[in-house]
């Protein structure tokens, strides 16, 4: 009996790591690897500064939870992007993408970026494209977050594109809330 609670316990615990991170790289793309191993913009900035638009989002299919907060300068465009995430490798990827794509743009051409974009660049198999819409709904949290504490700002107060679209999308999540 002992002999086969020792082969058992060979054959389940003594997988090479190697075979297993093999297997990961086959199933993932090498940006998604590398976004995952070395995420950029992690960590997080002071909610409460005027500035900063701060987009929570969860997956209820797999337990992931997404931060994406936002630094908007005055011309509104985003001066800095962070996250934090609590899930698989696809979802960190995809915040962590996410950020470095938006750094530096304007409101309007960031919110032009969707979860098929990042779900294309990322090459995520369609089991994970799920975290790319993750990071879209924190993005546009984000942005609706900063849009509630600068009603007076141009982008917000004006009839320009911009201020359509965070108008958009507030309409759409009240219609999302009133359905769930």
């Amino acid at each position: 009996m002992l002999q086969l609670f020792k082969q058992t316990q060979k054959s389940l615990f003594n997988i090479p790591l190697s075979n297993s991170l093999l297997q990961i790289k086959r199933f993932y793309d090498q940006k998604v690897i590398d976004h995952f191993e070395n995420p950029r913009n992690v960590g997080t900035f002071d909610a409460d500064e005027l500035d900063i638009g701060t987009g929570l989002h969860g997956s209820l299919a797999c337990g992931d939870v997404m931060k994406i907060q936002l630094k908007i300068d005055k011309e509104g465009i985003i001066e800095d992007a962070k996250f934090k995430t609590y899930g698989c490798g696809s979802a960190i990827a995809s915040s962590s993408f996410l950020t470095e794509q938006i750094k530096g743009k304007h409101i309007e051409k960031a919110l032009g970026i969707n979860n098929k974009d990042i779900a294309k660049e990322l090459n995520l198999p369609p089991q994970k494209f799920h975290c790319s819409l993750m990071a879209q709904q924190a993005l546009k949290s984000a942005f609706l977050n900063w849009r509630e504490k600068n009603q007076d700002h141009k982008c917000v107060s004006g009839n320009n594109t911009t201020s359509k679209k965070l108008r958009e999308l507030a309409e759409e999540d009240k219609e999302q809330e009133e359905k769930n």
